[in-house]
């Protein structure tokens, strides 16, 4: 059903339009409101006044949501009350009935002849697309979401067996739905051919992950997520990135694959050209849960966050009260997300990048910063360490050094995971970075072969630092309590004692990166053309010692 479809009454909208404007008096409130100013969307009205929010839905039906009747909007009103403050329990407080009649409404009147959402308000300038365009986000920030939804994700039941959630049929039919709306409000032929052609590449990419939907729901994967987890509707309060606005219209659109979820803002992050953060979150998001069973999905999720994003921005540049300037605006969006979903269902480049050093010699520094330059996922030894056993990645092993957790056959059984993953990820099409010590050169011979088997790129970063720089770090690694690694200086000993050094067949796909003094890693540029040059020429191991 379009957006001119016969169930909607023009007449209700009028009451409500009519409603809205007479909200703008802030005497109207009960509660001190010297100003009120409007925000409007394609499907709700938010009155700013004074402390508060309310939110008002449009009397619409556009097929996947439906507000025509007031009863139906009371309902939603409700829902997203329930669904939001699982999350933001301190922006959402409750429903408000509005009385008397649309010219002269009386919020907390019965009876009720419309309903709003009332929410604690915050400063516009405090939503993250809007932090993120005055470069006001750090790392940290990324940090602090993965961690977040990692959270709530993992506290979720799991939909019903028998609840039709997440199963293959809704996916594929929310993925084509997308297409049957977007068609009829793009005139130009260009965009129709470039609507097309995304519409047989979303289903051949759904296609070859059919089995994998089907899998990830018998899982447990699909739950009630947040639903429309874009950078507009994260907002930091106080320095703590918290989502808002999570979708109560419709079900189907929030019982999800939580990695269906976390696309989304990876998905927003790329649009707004930050690679580096995009992929911060998602690594950060990976390791915190382990889910890298989802990665293969990613592909497919991230085009369909972006067209459902370039499906919003066109309904908007169709309705009627827009201005030209502002339909150019939302025109030219939905153009970009559309471009965006086609690079990412195109984007197959795999590779495998090694670390290579001692404790302390910066490894996890340089997985950190090629992220966003490689567009790569990462996979740390320290981690998939702990979670053999069990444990979290900040959490103590009270192990000693080759003993225990840090023995040879808990270290061989790491590195085996270690190769499990790459090998499922790069099978993705993703660049793979193991975060890993690879002091043995059997541990990189095993990598090497991989990389040889599936003829992806294949190179080994290997860090240069000073013996007393490492011990310094380590230290300080240790009084911070901030990282997975638990190497302490006796083991830096022991390490530089038996390591085994880099071949002359490994030294022609090394790059050294000397992580000290000046620029640090991140700085080394001629390091990062040489593995970029590397990487590029496709090159992989072949030949022997």
């Amino acid at each position: 059903m379009s957006c001119s479809s016969p169930m909607n009454n023009p007449a209700d909208l009028l009451a409500q339009r009519t409603l809205v404007t007479a909200l703008l008096d802030g005497r109207r409130y009960p509660h001190a409101a010297k100003s009120v100013r409007l925000i409007e969307t394609h499907i709700s009205w938010v009155l700013l006044a004074g402390r508060y929010a309310y939110k008002i839905k449009k009397a619409l039906d556009l097929g996947f949501l439906d507000f025509s009747a007031l009863e139906a909007r009371h309902f939603y009103c409700a829902e997203e009350i329930r669904l939001n403050r699982r999350l933001a329990p301190k922006i959402y407080l409750g429903i408000i009935p509005i009385g008397g009649n649309p010219e002269q409404p009386e919020p907390g009147a019965q009876p009720a002849i419309e309903y709003a959402v009332r929410m604690k308000r915050f400063a516009s300038t405090r939503l993250m697309d809007r932090l993120l365009a005055r470069d006001r986000i750090t790392p940290g920030h990324m940090d602090s979401l993965a961690a977040t939804m990692a959270h709530f994700h993992g506290s979720l039941p799991a939909a019903e067996a028998d609840s039709g959630f997440g199963s293959t049929a809704a996916i594929r039919a929310a993925a084509l739905q997308n297409f049957e709306q977007l068609r009829p409000l793009l005139k130009e032929p260009a965009d129709s051919k470039t609507v097309v052609e995304l519409r047989d590449a979303t289903e051949a990419t759904y296609a070859s992950c059919e089995k994998r939907f089907e899998e990830r729901r018998a899982q447990g994967c699909v739950r009630e997520c947040h639903g429309d987890l874009h950078l507009g509707n994260i907002a930091l309060i106080g320095d703590a990135p918290v989502p808002f606005d999570g979708i109560e219209f419709n079900p189907d659109l929030r019982w999800i694959d939580v990695m269906n979820e976390i696309a989304f803002p990876v998905m927003d992050l790329l649009r707004h050209q930050r690679p580096e953060f995009a992929y911060r979150l998602l690594n950060a998001y990976l390791e915190a849960t382990g889910d890298y069973a989802g990665a293969p999905l990613l592909h497919f999720y991230i085009a369909c966050r972006a067209t459902v994003r370039a499906k919003v921005c066109a309904i908007r540049a169709a309705q009627t009260d827009i201005s030209g300037r502002d339909a150019a605006v939302a025109l030219a969006a939905c153009r970009s997300y559309l471009a965006l979903a086609g690079d990412s269902l195109a984007r197959k480049r795999p590779a495998l990048i090694l670390t290579h050093g001692l404790p302390g010699s910066g490894k996890s520094t340089f997985a950190q910063a090629a992220l966003g330059r490689l567009q790569a996922l990462r996979i740390r030894s320290d981690v998939e360490r702990k979670r053999l056993f069990g444990l979290a990645p900040l959490a103590s092993s009270h192990s000693q050094t080759g003993n225990g957790m840090y023995g040879a056959d808990a270290t061989c059984r790491t590195y085996a995971r270690l190769l499990e993953l790459a090998r499922h990820l790069l099978a993705a099409g993703f660049p793979v970075i193991v975060d890993a010590a690879f002091l043995k050169r059997e541990e990189r011979t095993q990598f090497r072969q991989l990389a040889r088997d599936l003829a992806v790129p294949f190179a080994i970063a290997s860090m240069r630092v000073s013996l007393a720089t490492m011990r310094s770090r380590i230290l300080e690694r240790h009084r911070r309590a901030n990282d997975a690694s638990e190497a302490g200086v006796a083991v830096l000993e022991m390490l530089q004692a038996a390591q085994q050094p880099l071949s002359q067949s490994e030294q022609g796909y090394t790059v050294v990166f000397v992580n000290e003094g000046g620029c640090g890693i991140a700085g080394n540029a001629p390091g990062w053309k040489k593995l970029e040059r590397l990487l590029a020429t496709g090159k992989t191991w072949v030949g022997a010692e």
